[in-house]
Order: structure tokens, then sequence, then C-alpha cells
């Protein structure tokens, strides 16, 4: 989408730029947008310091006339971006290109999309991924693929908190559940005590009852209708987005109210 859309995109951002990602990860989105774009910086933020230094290393190899600059930290706080007030850049546009908004709860998108808007500031735009809405079916079989890569993902926190936090999660005693709340519009993901049990975490004890769950993500799905007014309480206008041939997913373009 991003390479079929990137000249109209470039078109709609205008030379001199300075985009700043969240979460930039491996940066193969950021590299289809920077070949539309030519901006004249980069900025990577992620939390990820190892993934985030090979990236932006690799981003300035390829686009050696771009800024780039790393920033290791949580985007949901508030970020210091000093370093981009000296660069002369006609506009600044936040790049988060996933469905990760999808995983705060319209309330904390409403948050996230306000704090994005001061980043990018007067005359700033955004350029956002988010899933859209589609048949609960296809959702269920999203999340509880036949081949079990969702339930691995899932069940992984467990071993990443016995590995950080010095747990004692018993992982073959837990499974995988998602479902769909059509009400809500999002997809819930747990994970089901198999058994009654006890865990230690930090020292502290947690007991569970056979069928308990722990929650470990929302995923909101939105129409286009629905993000476009969450963004305007946001801040933002909304002129473009574009859309898959199978509907979806989308990417929103998204301007700073003036």
């Amino acid at each position: 989408m991003l390479e079929s859309a990137g000249p109209e995109i470039a078109a709609r951002v205008g030379a001199s730029a300075a985009v700043v990602e969240y979460g930039s990860g491996s940066g193969r989105k950021t590299a289809v947008l920077m070949r539309a774009l030519r901006p004249l910086a980069y900025v990577a933020i992620d939390i990820a310091a190892e993934q985030l230094r090979s990236a932006t290393s690799a981003l300035a190899a390829m686009f050696p006339a771009v800024r780039v600059l790393a920033l290791c930290a949580d985007y949901t706080r508030p970020l210091d971006l000093s370093k981009l007030e000296a660069l002369d850049a006609r506009r600044r546009v936040v790049f988060f290109p996933g469905s990760t908004i999808g995983n705060f709860t319209t309330d904390e998108a409403l948050d996230f999309l306000s704090n994005a808007g001061d980043v990018a500031g007067a005359g700033g735009a955004m350029l956002v991924g988010v899933d859209l809405k589609k048949e609960p079916a296809l959702l269920d079989a999203a999340y509880n693929d036949a081949q079990g890569v969702t339930a691995a993902f899932n069940l992984n926190l467990l071993n990443r908190m016995n590995r950080e936090l010095d747990s004692d999660f018993d992982v073959s005693a837990y499974r995988h559940h998602a479902y769909y709340d059509e009400r809500a519009g999002r997809i819930e993901m747990h994970l089901v005590s198999t058994r009654t049990q006890h865990v230690t975490i930090a020292g502290r004890r947690f007991d569970f009852a056979a069928g308990e769950t722990i929650r470990t993500e929302y995923s909101y799905k939105y129409s286009v209708v629905e993000f476009q007014a969450l963004a305007r309480s946001a801040g933002f206008d909304a002129p473009h987005c574009w859309i898959d041939p199978q509907k979806r997913f989308s990417i929103h373009y998204l301007t700073v109210r003036s």
C-alpha cells in the first residue's frame, strides 16, 4: 500500500519534511516511505536499542542525503525532539504505519493522537495505519490461526515473565483464547488457566482458578468514518485515506488543524 500510494503521499507532504516514526522496528516500511518522500530528516523512536541502532544505520546508508536520528524511548510518553528544531524542516510528519493504534482503548487512542499532533506541530501531519472492521469469522480465523502463530506469540508473554520478572508460570497450564467483541469493535486476547494453580511473580503469590483468564491484548478495529471522527476529536483534519483492495486495512493522512 505504501508503495502504490507513495507518489500521492509525497505530493501531499511536500518537500523538506522531517519524518518522526513511532515504533520504527526493522525499518522495512520506513524505506518504502523514504524512497517516495526523500525527506530532509528522519527520526526513529523505539524502545529496542539494538534493533534501533541496526535499523537506523542501514537507513542512513541507504539514504545518505537524509539526516537520520535515533531516539531510544517510549513514544507514549513525552519526547525530547529538540534536535529537530535546528533543522529547517518545512513540515513534521509522524509515521505510525502498523495497526498498533488498535492496541489502545479509544480514550487512550484519543490521547495518543492528540500528543502526536503536538509533536507534528503547526502545519504538521500524520500517517497512521488502521486495521479495518471486517467479518467476525475472518477476524476469528486471523487471531486463532491454524498454524498456532498467534497462540505462540500470546503464550510467550509467560515465558518473558518467567525470564524477566522471576515468575514461575507453567506455560503448559495455559491456553490461548481470542475472540471478537462486535459491540466494542475489538479483538480480546486472553491466556486461560487450564487448572487451579498459583504463581509467584517477583515474590508475590497469585492464585488462579481453572478457566480464569489473563487478558493480554485489545486490538480495536475501526471503520474509516469512525477513525476519522476520532482523529478530528484529537485536533486533526482527515483529508484522505488509502484502503487496500480487500478492504481490510487503511492508511490515513491526517493534518494538524490550524
